[in-house]
């Protein structure tokens, strides 16, 4: 009976050190997302650019693109710019933007000053259109497909490693490549 008072202990330690040790094994930009296989939220917001102009996901039906969660105020969001700029120049996809709780004229900017990497910028300074996307913080990028599903989520800064790994193999699947 002793024996089993250390037993029953010591084993729950050993299975709580093992979730420990697979915890620390994955990558914590990989957070799965429930949107994932399903539709993606539509939005109707104002254009960075010109506020009578709406933008919405309509435009992309039928093909793959990008839609990454940015803002000025993100310094995670200023590192990835760079790798956005050069998805851009491959032209595997649009990007879209999203500007997230921001002033307008800062990320107006912020495009002008650093490069703009997006087909088209939606303003969302209220942040209602994030929380229908399940945004934890900026930034983010989803890769939604033909079928207007999202095909895939990355948290936190996107990187060449992240395109070329896990997002250049979806995008030449859904263009049949």
């Amino acid at each position: 009976m002793k024996a089993l008072r250390y037993l029953i202990p010591g084993g729950l330690f050993v299975v709580l050190v093992g979730f420990f040790i697979v915890g620390l094994q994955k990558d914590p930009s990989v957070i799965p997302s429930p949107l994932i296989g399903k539709p993606a939220p539509q939005f109707t917001l104002p254009s960075l650019d010109d506020p009578a102009t709406q933008v919405t996901l309509a435009a992309y039906a039928g093909k793959p693109y990008l839609l990454n969660v940015w803002g000025t105020w993100c310094g995670g969001c200023r590192e990835e710019h760079a790798v956005l700029l050069e998805m851009k120049r491959s032209g595997a996809v649009p990007i879209v933007g999203l500007d997230w709780k921001d002033e307008r004229a800062a990320a107006q900017q912020w495009l002008t000053q650093l490069g703009n990497p997006y087909d088209v910028v939606a303003f969302d300074q209220e942040g209602k259109a994030a929380i229908d996307w399940g945004v934890y913080g900026a930034p983010e990028t989803f890769l939604i497909g033909k079928d207007g599903k999202v095909l895939h989520k990355q948290i936190g800064i996107m990187t060449m490693e992240a395109w070329n790994r896990d997002f250049l193999p979806r995008i030449a699947k859904e263009l049949g490549q």
